[in-house]
């Protein structure tokens, strides 16, 4: 079993790596809207409002990505793969952007099999009333896939369900959307959790990657996300 969590882990790890080096490598918007793309930026997390032991991975990948999406997918989001749910980039994949900036965060120590706190915050923004359907269609995908089973690359099968609830960090509208994996004979989930805020037609996104018995969710980072991005934008 260790070596499953360990293949869990990487597997995750490897997915936001990807989706880190494909964003670096995107087309970016025409000079005219650096301006906006800029005010976009500056909603991301500091480290200054960050909690304690969390920092910005800022030296291991292009931190601050522009020019959404990170992945291309003709699959829109109401109909993508319940497995896409775990994978980093499924909305600027599946629910396309006008544009997007994103930072990826840490814990800086990690105990024993303490996998700690390890994902990326995103601001993804829509055209004018689109970010209300985007919201609307991550629930319809939860809904959806409820229960599902996924492989990963050895063959090995994980049992997953998924659900929704209000996150506490409030909004236009909101919601924590948290996957449970198990493999077969264990009943010990690995867990990934992504919370979604929306203000106006910018989505706030946390996602917090696989961990088990996590001693912090993704709310952790979540509320200050929700916090930066209102400091930033206020006036």
């Amino acid at each position: 079993m260790r070596a499953h969590r360990v293949a869990v882990a990487a597997a995750i790890t490897a997915v936001l790596a990807t989706s880190a080096c494909a964003a670096g490598s995107s087309v970016r918007p025409p000079s005219a809207s650096v301006p906006l793309r800029d005010r976009l930026r500056d909603g991301l997390l500091t480290q200054a409002r960050l909690p304690h032991g969390l920092k910005l991975m800022t030296g291991q990948i292009d931190s601050t990505t522009t020019g959404a999406p990170h992945t291309l997918s003709t699959v829109p989001l109401a109909s993508m793969p319940c497995s896409q749910l775990t994978v980093a980039s499924f909305m600027t994949a599946h629910a396309r952007p006008v544009e997007d900036v994103a930072v990826a965060v840490e814990q800086e120590h990690i105990v024993g099999d303490d996998y700690g706190w390890f994902g990326q915050e995103s601001l993804d923004r829509y055209a004018p009333g689109r970010a209300a359907a985007v919201m609307a269609a991550v629930r319809g995908v939860a809904q959806r896939c409820t229960a599902y089973t996924d492989a990963l690359d050895d063959g090995t099968r994980t049992h997953n369900t998924v659900s929704v609830r209000r996150a506490d960090a409030r909004g236009d509208d909101s919601l924590v959307l948290r996957v449970a994996s198990t493999f077969s004979g264990d009943t010990d989930p690995f867990i990934t959790e992504t919370g979604f805020v929306r203000e106006g037609d910018v989505i706030i996104m946390v996602q917090k990657m696989v961990a088990r018995k996590p001693k912090s969710g993704v709310e952790t980072v979540l509320s200050p996300a929700v916090a930066a991005y209102r400091a930033a934008t206020a006036g």
